[in-house]
């Protein structure tokens, strides 16, 4: 079994825009019981109300959607290239219809409640802190509506990164 250790969020040298929209990643969220994931190539890092946050968006009709709306914390955990068809996965089949952690063979582990994967490299454990859809008639730039033909706009999660673990 790989190891983990915890590491300060200040230590990283990445690129998020790298990690999260070549790299993606999964958004897991539940509990020992019953968990799920799903994969995003949407989101991001910063600092807000002075913490180390992480911005997720997650459109209402995902199946991943319940488990983050009904848990307190999730993570977003990070993979090697080896794991692309996995995260493909991830992202294209629901959780209603087949336990596609199983489907791909990955093995759950928790940490502060939150799910994350043992073939992960990288993982971000986050306490939900902010919860709000995205309002379309906030766009300034009238082209981001493309992205919600079905009006089905993003719930924008802000977690407080509450612990970063790295596979060593």
């Amino acid at each position: 079994m790989p190891t983990f250790v915890g590491i300060d969020p200040k230590e990283l040298s990445l690129s998020p825009f790298s990690l999260i929209g070549d790299s993606w990643m999964l958004i897991t969220s539940g509990n020992t019981q019953k968990c799920n994931t799903m994969t995003a190539s949407w989101g991001g890092f910063g600092i807000l109300w002075n913490k180390p946050v992480a911005f997720a968006f997650i459109r209402p009709q995902r199946y991943t959607f319940e488990f983050v709306e009904n848990n307190e914390y999730y993570s977003l955990s990070f993979y090697d290239e080896q794991y692309k068809d996995a995260l493909k996965v991830c992202g294209t089949v629901s959780g209603r219809d087949i336990d596609k952690i199983e489907k791909i063979g990955f093995t759950p582990l928790f940490d502060l409640e939150a799910p994350y994967f043992e073939e992960a490299n990288l993982v971000f454990i986050c306490k939900k802190i902010h919860g709000q859809y995205i309002d379309p008639t906030g766009f300034i730039d009238s082209s981001i509506d493309k992205n919600y033909i079905n009006n089905d706009y993003h719930k924008m999660y802000v977690g407080e990164i509450v612990k970063v673990i790295k596979k060593v």
